[in-house]
């Protein structure tokens, strides 16, 4: 209990500090967002017009009220609204938020269950044609940027060949409803999901393939050989179960970063989903969506730190039982 206690204490912490800094980010950067707010004419007002904007918006009061204010609106919920889009934000990220966990959950499904196959084989194989081509393509394909690798499979699949769309998350005059509007959907999807598959994908694979060669060394994986069980049993029965510990906390953590992680590819592929209204909410010193965006960020990599923390104990008794 103690210790729960003190990791709920220390993910408190982190909350803080993280809100602290995506208040103060936001106003550190080059630029006003008067601007987007009374238009390209801003130059043009008279100063109580623009002071009456600052006021409006809450422009006009000292950094310490402001942050005063972020931290009580961040708690209640009450997230204001978008200078660019004239709407809640709350309602402008519950828009987005579909298509970012649509890409995100399908491109962690594909990269967990590939890794960890891959990864187990690989490692049974140790020093082989399998174990050396698989170890050395997630090294190479880790090493690449992921925008680089997006702009690749653009150029490949959608340029080149024509297979599947460049951009959104359906045809705008497309079905709408159906099957066909299902398929639509996969087909937009297929790119940048595939492109965050590649990008997490080498993690899962290098710790299964590590934690697999550490438990095929193990006195259990020993005494099973020598009970004369047959490989395939070893392998999945005894090996692969005690090599999935470490993969879990991996795949947890993986699930919050990659949820900040699609921004990149949200943007190279224009997918409609948080990462996206991320990054038009920078160009535009939109400070409300920027605040409400990075907070579900974090907010995301904090709850996949805690579920990982309460999950491993279940799946590994020893530190359960140890207090560690």
């Amino acid at each position: 209990m103690h210790w729960y206690l003190g990791r709920i204490g220390q993910y408190a912490l982190v909350l803080l500090a993280a809100l602290s800094l995506n208040f103060l980010l936001p106003r550190a950067m080059p630029g006003s967002p008067l601007r987007f707010l009374a238009g390209e004419d801003v130059g043009m007002l008279a100063p109580a017009q623009v002071a009456e904007i600052r006021a409006r918006y809450g422009l006009d009061q000292s950094l310490g009220a402001q942050y005063v204010t972020y931290l009580r609106n961040m708690a209640t919920g009450q997230w204001g609204f978008s200078y660019q889009l004239g709407k809640p934000v709350l309602a402008a990220i519950r828009d987005r938020l579909p298509w970012t966990l649509l890409l995100v959950g399908s491109s962690l499904l594909v990269a967990t269950l590939f890794g960890i196959f891959v990864g187990a084989l690989a490692a049974w194989r140790r020093g082989r044609g399998l174990d050396t081509a698989s170890l050395t393509g997630a090294i190479v394909v880790d090493s690449l940027p992921t925008f680089w690798l997006g702009m690749i499979l653009v150029a490949v699949f959608a340029v080149e060949l024509r297979w599947l769309p460049i951009y959104g998350a359906y045809t705008p005059w497309g079905p709408r409803s159906g099957l066909p509007y299902l398929l639509d959907v996969l087909r937009h999807l297929a790119l940048p999901a595939t492109t965050l598959t590649l990008a997490s994908l080498s993690g899962t694979f290098l710790v299964m393939r590590y934690a697999m060669l550490d438990t095929l060394g193990q006195d259990y994986i020993r005494t099973a050989r020598s009970k004369g069980l047959p490989e395939r049993q070893v392998l999945v029965k005894h090996a692969v179960r005690n090599a999935l510990l470490p993969v879990s906390t991996v795949v947890f953590l993986n699930l919050g970063f990659l949820i900040g992680g699609a921004t990149v590819i949200e943007t190279v592929f224009s997918y409609p989903g948080v990462g996206t209204l991320l990054f038009q909410a920078v160009l535009n010193r939109d400070y409300p969506v920027l605040q409400g965006a990075f907070f579900i960020l974090t907010v995301s990599v904090i709850l996949a730190n805690v579920i990982a923390d309460l999950v491993y104990p279940i799946l590994d008794p020893r530190v359960r039982g140890s207090g560690s």
